[in-house]
């Protein structure tokens, strides 16, 4: 696949077995991939595809990368921190409340050097326009990166990680993992196709419905098929999604998510996130309890970073009782 990379992921990641896991449930056998390893301020899976979103932001003579999410974003630390690893400027427009006292992912965007512009929710796709608009009007060359980053550049990331799963020579026909903006699941979807890996990638939905998240990654995907000259047509129905578990909505982490990030770290010594793989794993934990999975499947829990926001309110708080 020829689309330029700047390289600073640390890469590949490695799989590591849950076996104390697997028997707790008794279920199918689970895997884990750590992509909470990928080395960039703390890790995780936007480190993939930012690989792919800073070489474009390079080659187009930015000099401003500027990106959105909510107050605890993972994507918005991992692009604070490659904005500083490669001397960018960083801007981050972030919805939500600035607290008195930063913790979790902001207290390392302020480490890291990032402006910060704060708005609330609604306002958010408003505001980063003026924040861009601003930014080119000052001379600062600003690079836009979409909300986490999933457009079909950094799709390119996840691409790629499936090359890398085959590559480790790993035997599973399940992969799953969190998805929100799509990103990271159209890539691996495209990459099954181009890599010839014929097992089924599961998204568990963190914050939209099944229909909305299908429509999304099968757009993604196809774009990034385009991209590169490929005759691939992936149709909605080949995008696996499950949304029974989105809870109390995003970022917020009920009894649910909590005991799955219990129980991966009181039996693999494991560290998962409030908002992404703690829902995740919770539906995972679900599935398998229900039988969705038979006792001869071979189950991949794609772990995409997050630990930071364990140490942000209101979560710290929660895990504490």
């Amino acid at each position: 696949m020829n689309i330029p990379r700047t390289l600073f992921a640390h890469l590949p990641t490695p799989i590591e077995a849950l076996p104390h896991l697997t028997t707790l449930l008794g279920g199918p056998q689970l895997l884990i991939k750590r992509d909470d390893l990928t080395g960039l301020a703390f890790g995780g899976n936007k480190a993939r595809k930012l690989e792919f979103v800073l070489a474009e932001a390079q080659a187009n003579g930015a000099k401003t990368l500027v990106t959105v999410g909510d107050i605890q974003s993972n994507h918005c630390r991992q692009t604070a921190a490659i904005a500083a690893k490669f001397g960018f400027k960083c801007i981050l427009v972030l919805s939500g409340t600035e607290p008195d006292l930063a913790n979790g992912n902001l207290l390392l965007d302020h480490l890291l050097g990032a402006e910060i512009v704060w708005t609330v929710r609604e306002e958010r796709a408003n505001t980063l326009k003026t924040v861009f608009q601003q930014a080119w009007e000052n001379g600062e060359r600003p690079y836009l990166i979409p909300l986490g980053a999933s457009n079909p550049v950094g799709t390119f990331g996840y691409v790629e990680a499936i090359r890398e799963i085959v590559g480790q020579k790993i035997d599973v026909n399940w992969i799953v993992v969190a998805s929100s903006s799509g990103g990271t699941q159209a890539g691996m979807v495209l990459g099954a196709h181009l890599y010839n890996w014929s097992g089924k990638i599961l998204g568990i939905c963190i914050d939209h419905h099944a229909l909305e998240l299908q429509t999304t990654v099968t757009h993604l995907a196809n774009e990034a098929s385009e991209r590169i000259g490929k005759d691939i047509s992936i149709s909605s129905q080949e995008i696996l999604v499950n949304d029974r578990y989105l809870g109390g909505g995003y970022a917020v982490a009920g009894e649910v998510e909590l005991e799955a990030i219990r129980m991966f770290a009181k039996t693999e010594g494991i560290l998962l996130d409030p908002v992404y793989t703690g829902r995740a794993a919770a539906g995972m934990i679900d599935l398998i309890k229900n039988g969705f999975f038979t006792q001869e499947d071979k189950v991949l829990f794609w772990h995409t970073g997050g630990s930071p926001t364990l140490f942000a309110e209101p979560y710290s708080a929660q895990l504490n009782k």
